[in-house]
């Protein structure tokens, strides 16, 4: 069953071919990264207009590096949410579309779903049952993971996400946008005996995140420091040293409280060096296999979607004519294969 993915729940535009078969024939992503630098954030209606311009050329981009025709393609699958609700739409119209002019049916697909299986892309996958970290700009949650479609919420943040924590940071230290990827470059200068921030909600029992205060203690820390170039280096590194451990103590706790041996990491700050780092260790010391997507697939990519949807497909899920777009959409609510 060869599956076309789009994605367009943000300011990345992806899309992806899968084969159940062959597995992924192509892929192609458009960053809005650059456009997005100059407004210090996404800016959701110049988003929504730039998935409208490239979308349609990189489908063709995909099936011309594939060699697929469009009468090959067995199903669509498209991010239905959660993301921004005009992007959201972009993709799920032009997905919809394309599927009933091709005769062949159509599915929306839950965003994080996709990033918790897109280590499933990898030569050596994770097997159900296990634990996964979904860790992005948008999302910070522990779920504990049955199969498809069995999900349990075990923990997650109250108020930022580790990535948008990130972001924010980096914006306090004048390292532009996006700069959770620069601040982690810059932390790797840092000296880490300079600061010791602290280890949000690490005192007490429970799985869920929480780091607005982490963000206040560390702009306090950066106003009171000299600010030359090291000060800077030494605060992204205590940062990111705080996000970093709380992240990998919630993770000991979940496998601990479900009794399981495997970890799935998803999401953009999955790619995170330090992280991957910690979290490597941790499972060493627990006897633990840790499971990463290749670092291209940590960040939004048509890939996923396309897995995603290709195992709901083939299950015998699909879309009615009509379509939606689900800005909130809880990650529980969907339903098992």
């Amino acid at each position: 069953m060869l599956i076309l993915g789009i994605e367009t729940s943000c300011d990345e535009t992806g899309v992806a071919l899968y084969d159940g078969e062959r597995g992924l024939l192509g892929h192609t992503l458009y960053s809005q990264v650059a456009m997005h630098a100059e407004y210090g954030g996404v800016v959701p209606e110049l988003a929504s207009r730039d998935h409208v311009q490239k979308l349609l050329p990189l489908i063709s981009e995909v099936l011309a590096q594939a060699g697929v025709t469009r009468a090959e393609i067995d199903g669509v699958a498209y991010t239905a949410g959660p993301g921004l609700i005009g992007a959201l739409l972009v993709g799920a119209s032009v997905g919809r579309s394309l599927a009933w002019a091709w005769g062949v049916p159509a599915i929306g697909v839950h965003h994080m779903e996709g990033h918790l299986l897109a280590p499933m892309l990898e030569e050596n996958p994770p097997v159900f049952p296990f634990v996964a970290l979904l860790v992005s700009g948008g999302h910070t949650m522990l779920v504990k993971v049955e199969g498809v479609g069995r999900y349990e919420i075990l923990g997650e943040s109250l108020d930022d996400a580790a990535g948008e924590a990130f972001d924010k940071t980096a914006k306090m230290l004048g390292l532009g946008y996006p700069g959770g990827p620069v601040l982690a470059r810059l932390a790797e200068s840092g000296d880490p005996e300079a600061y010791r921030f602290p280890r949000p909600m690490t005192d007490r029992p429970g799985l869920d995140f929480s780091f607005s205060g982490l963000k206040t203690f560390t702009l306090t820390t950066w106003q009171q420091s000299t600010q030359t170039e090291q000060d800077k280096a030494n605060v992204a590194r205590a940062f990111q040293d705080a996000v970093v451990d709380t992240l990998a103590i919630k993770c000991k706790r979940a496998l601990e409280k479900t009794g399981l041996k495997r970890l799935v990491i998803a999401g953009g700050v999955s790619a995170n060096k330090g992280l991957r780092e910690r979290l490597s260790k941790m499972g060493g010391e627990l006897g633990a296999e840790v499971y990463y997507p290749r670092p291209e697939f940590c960040t939004d990519n048509g890939a996923m979607i396309a897995y995603a949807g290709h195992l709901r497909l083939q299950a015998g899920q699909h879309e009615e004519l009509a379509f939606t777009a689900t800005p909130r959409w809880p990650l529980e609510t969907l339903p098992a294969i």
